[in-house]
């Protein structure tokens, strides 16, 4: 990273953690609210809930030296992403996909562990990301609130650090991109939709840096890799790279529209 994007990153991990240790506060409403549907949609086996909101962990091992090709943002963290002996992002089956995605497609020249920043669209964790409607519904004004602040705060710092980032890329160096990993709930009336209104409105007035904003199916069940491959079936010859840059451009205007 060059120093003023080194800087960024800094300002943006002590405020993320800040805000992380901030929520926290929280957390046993989350977890009793999280055990209450859990055995109301008997969708999820009982497990260990130990972080009810997650700072990633793997921000504290970032150096000066990373190279940072983009940020992924997945929904919220899951039951693997909670357990103390983990406290990151995108560490279960999902992540897991994702690194296979990028280790077999080398011309990408991105290790999702190496030069990805992780993000969510809200650290607070439940086992299934449908589970924060029951949160909002059945939650005190206090939980309601909360996971509307905590779309609208993350969104903006992952809009000023990502500005930062390309603002101050180097000539022919990688300018980083933002990957939006899931957008169902993003769509109206959905449960990030807060989340999807503030992004947009933080990129106002840096349209490199908005250009540079893509859209795709999750990583889970490998929806990420189908959809491309559909893509690139009916777009015969068109390399992986500006498959995925065209497919990103396309689920970004539906849902940004």
């Amino acid at each position: 990273m060059t120093e003023n994007q080194w800087e960024a990153f800094c300002t943006f991990r002590e405020q993320y953690k800040n805000l992380c240790e901030s929520w926290s506060v929280f957390g046993h409403e989350i977890i009793a609210l999280e055990k209450e549907v859990i055995r109301e949609k008997e969708d999820t086996p009982p497990y260990s809930m130990e972080l009810p909101v997650v700072y990633n962990k793997a921000y504290d091992e970032i150096t000066k030296d990373h190279d940072i090709h983009m940020i992924v943002i997945g929904d919220n963290p899951g039951k693997d992403e909670q357990l103390k002996v983990n406290s990151k992002y995108l560490v279960g089956q999902s992540g897991k996909i994702a690194e296979g995605f990028f280790r077999k497609h080398a011309e990408l020249e991105t290790d999702f562990r190496k030069n990805v920043i992780i993000l969510n669209k809200t650290p607070l964790h439940t086992a299934k990301t449908n589970h924060l409607n029951y949160l909002k519904k059945k939650g005190s004004p206090d939980i309601k609130n909360l996971i509307s602040e905590s779309q609208k705060k993350v969104a903006s710092l992952t809009a000023e650090l990502h500005k930062a980032l390309v603002e101050n890329s180097e000539k022919g160096t990688f300018v980083p991109e933002l990957w939006i990993v899931g957008y169902a709930e993003l769509k109206d009336k959905k449960i990030f939709v807060e989340y999807r209104d503030t992004l947009r409105d933080c990129y106002k007035g840096h349209e490199e840096a908005w250009n540079k904003v893509f859209v795709y199916q999750h990583f889970s069940m490998n929806r990420f890799s189908i959809d491309l491959k559909n893509y690139m079936s009916a777009h015969e010859g068109m390399g992986i790279k500006e498959s995925l840059t065209e497919l990103g451009k396309i689920h970004k205007s539906e849902i940004f529209a």
